[in-house]
């Protein structure tokens, strides 16, 4: 008898419990329950962490050197060979057969990196000719130059998602701030805007960008602004039509009606309630900055020269057809990133689908 009293009061229990949790709450729960999505956002996290750590994994310096009784570590700080015991003073080559001998006896030790290659490190001691397959030396070959591909790849994918969500903050700043004046304010005010928009949208991107690279030095700062300038009117027609729909809303009416400021009306009341597309974009728009990026590096008119860049190693398999492995590892990463992105992207618009939250409260709060 008392199992069975349990066994009524437990389902009842859980779904209150449900049910009192706040809507972000509830969503993540939602998130969660799409085990693509979230398997998805920890694998994508887990990559983004490793590349943020990047000089601990793929460096041609080591961790920690012990040297004579001294302890040193290059990867903070550069030492000329002389410190361990050549004959130039200029920055020790670590790659270097005797610099590797002098580190291995007499009690003297250090620690490399699990890939003991940056993204610029040139191995002069190669034995096979660039660009090299993969080898116990180089898991995932060379590329023309004679750069580890690995390295490459490690790095160029760090520089991608950094300046992808650089862009996608600075574009969802721009896009919000334009939609909520367009959405809140409407009139004359939002003819303007669709004008400029109109106007502006009809420029050449791709010919600004080939006319700014030629007069302007390459720089990632200069590409991050001129993409910034065309990025943020796609998400801003999204922001405008939110606006206009809650602005019309009693809560809104009210609040005008006490005297509250519009300031105070957008940020408090409105914009809360208008950034659901704004959230679901997030992954896409992200995907769509390491796209252009790549796109703009395979064109020559992306990072400067000597930047990590996925562009420039699908420039260089189209150009070394013979390298197979340029383009297949280049490749792969990006379509595992993009594909990550893009799961991300559909598990957060079907937690914030409010169809589904009401399908959602129907099935808990059902007896």
């Amino acid at each position: 008898m008392i199992e069975q009293q349990v066994r009524q009061v437990t389902p009842a229990t859980t779904q209150t419990q449900t049910l009192s949790l706040s809507p972000g709450r509830r969503a993540w729960l939602r998130f969660k329950r799409n085990k693509v999505g979230y398997w998805s956002l920890l694998v994508f996290s887990c990559m983004v962490a490793l590349s943020l750590c990047a000089e601990l994994i793929s460096n041609d310096r080591p961790l920690v050197v012990r040297y004579q009784g001294q302890t040193y570590y290059p990867v903070l700080y550069e030492y000329p060979e002389k410190t361990f015991g050549g004959d130039f003073a200029t920055p020790a080559d670590y790659l270097d057969p005797f610099i590797r001998e002098v580190l291995s006896k007499d009690g003297n030790w250090a620690i490399f990196a699990p890939n003991p290659y940056g993204y610029k490190t040139l191995n002069y001691f190669a034995k096979e000719p660039n660009p090299s397959r993969p080898t116990k030396e180089n898991l995932l070959g060379t590329d023309d130059r004679g750069r580890d591909l690995l390295a490459q790849l490690i790095y160029g994918f760090r520089v991608s998602v950094l300046f992808a969500l650089a862009l996608t903050i600075s574009g969802t700043l721009l896009g919000i701030v334009t939609g909520a004046i367009q959405g809140f304010f409407g009139g004359r005010i939002d003819l303007a805007f669709q004008r400029f928009i109109e106007i502006w949208g009809s420029m050449p991107e791709l010919y600004l960008l080939i006319i700014f690279s030629a007069v302007f030095a390459p720089s990632i700062l200069l590409l991050l602004v001129l993409l910034s300038l065309f990025g943020w009117m796609g998400l801003s027609d999204y922001v405008r039509a939110e606006f206009l729909r809650n602005r019309q809303l009693d809560y809104v009416r009210a609040a005008r009606a006490l005297g509250v400021s519009n300031w105070r009306i957008i940020t408090r009341h409105v914009l809360p309630n208008s950034m659901t597309p704004v959230v679901t974009f997030l992954p896409f728009r992200m995907s769509g900055a390491i796209l252009a990026l790549t796109s703009l590096d395979f064109l020559g008119l992306g990072v400067p020269p000597g930047t990590p860049s996925l562009g420039e190693l699908l420039l260089q398999g189209k150009n070394s057809i013979d390298a197979w492995w340029i383009s297949v590892f280049t490749f792969l990463v990006l379509v595992i990133t993009l594909l990550l992105l893009t799961f991300m992207g559909d598990a957060l618009r079907d937690a914030l689908d409010p169809r589904k939250a009401d399908q959602d409260s129907q099935v808990e709060g059902s007896p």
